[in-house]
């Protein structure tokens, strides 16, 4: 039965009535009104921010590119992650204690997690696509196409889930890999604790694809730096003009683009290296402190809509029609919004 605290002691607070229950942290009202403001917040501007990409990208015509398409699936990524699981992670993270039970936890976590390998394969191929755009542009157009990149958007989309639902579902973590571990675990807490060889595996999954985007946008800065150079006394006359403006635009689209892959790495690697360290010592991370990373990684998703509004001046154009429901005019989706 559960322990009752002595004369003297305060009461001690269970997240579920039920033996194994964990601990429910105490805090005061005011508080919790504060953290709960502070995640709907993050909440609506993750939801808001890439339902915005998602819209301008799928609307306006000329935004149909391959580069956009990848940056509208990967806003469809962020949406669903807004949408899907940060509510209950909301929830969980001000209360202390999950209370939607085992089986949902479960599907939160799967959910969770396959969005996040999603976004992970989407920059990766984000990251091909400016190499081949500013390394190789007279191949570019046949080599990337629409076409080609909705069968990387299917394949990232795929694997993801498979991938996920295989480790979660399946009984190979239960049995071989401790999956949800006895000692330490307790009833309400959907903090799945995973032994040294899930982190192992889990290892080059989420950090492969980090060196090679690294290592692209590497090759891309110093191939930049060096067109630059290349047409820095061209004079905007004949084609020529036009091609000098085109590379210009490619390299100003990898540079936003990097700067987005940067700050996914640095939202997502401190909880990565902090998840595959973890298992070593014992699973010995603070609550508090995981929960921080949890929500620092969680961050990003609400970063790349600032990115975009920051660095692209169509992004904001296309902001300004939606806002004002200019796209239900007739014949918005032909609008330029390159036009200066």
């Amino acid at each position: 039965a559960m322990q009752l605290p002595t004369v003297g002691e305060e009461p001690t607070a269970f997240c579920i009535k039920v033996n194994d229950s964990c601990i429910k942290s105490i805090r005061s009202p005011g508080l919790k009104v504060a953290i709960y403001l502070a995640c709907m917040f993050g909440t609506l501007l993750t939801i808001l921010g890439n339902l915005t990409v998602v819209v301008s990208v799928a609307h306006f015509r000329v935004l149909h590119s391959p580069s956009n398409v990848l940056v509208l699936s990967l806003a469809v990524a962020d949406f669903l992650l807004g949408l899907l699981v940060l509510p209950f992670s909301s929830v969980r993270s001000v209360e202390t204690c999950w209370y939607f039970g085992d089986d949902f936890c479960k599907l939160h976590t799967c959910v969770d997690s396959s969005l996040c390998l999603v976004s992970i394969l989407h920059l990766c191929f984000i990251s091909f696509d400016r190499y081949f755009a500013v390394c190789d542009p007279l191949h570019y157009t046949t080599k990337v196409t629409i076409p080609v990149v909705c069968i990387y958007i299917v394949v990232g989309w795929v694997l993801s889930i498979i991938y996920t639902v295989f480790w979660i579902y399946s009984n190979v973590l239960e049995k071989n890999l401790k999956y949800l571990m006895s000692e330490g675990y307790c009833t309400g807490s959907c903090q799945i604790l995973y032994n040294k060889v899930w982190g192992w595996v889990n290892f080059p999954v989420f950090f492969i694809p980090y060196f090679i985007m690294i290592g692209l946008y590497t090759k891309i800065y110093f191939v930049a730096q060096r067109q630059a150079r290349m047409i820095g006394g061209t004079m905007d006359s004949d084609g020529l003009g036009k091609q000098t403006r085109a590379s210009k635009s490619e390299r100003k689209a990898a540079k936003t683009l990097g700067i987005a892959v940067g700050f996914y790495m640095l939202c997502w690697v401190p909880f990565m290296i902090d998840t595959l360290i973890d298992p070593f010592i014992n699973f010995a991370t603070p609550a508090l402190l995981f929960d921080i990373l949890f929500w620092f990684a969680y961050s990003n998703s609400a970063c790349n809509p600032l990115i975009y509004g920051f660095f692209y001046p169509w992004f904001r154009k296309a902001l300004k029609h939606i806002v004002t429901c200019k796209i239900f005019y007739t014949g918005s989706s032909s609008i330029n919004l390159y036009e200066l």
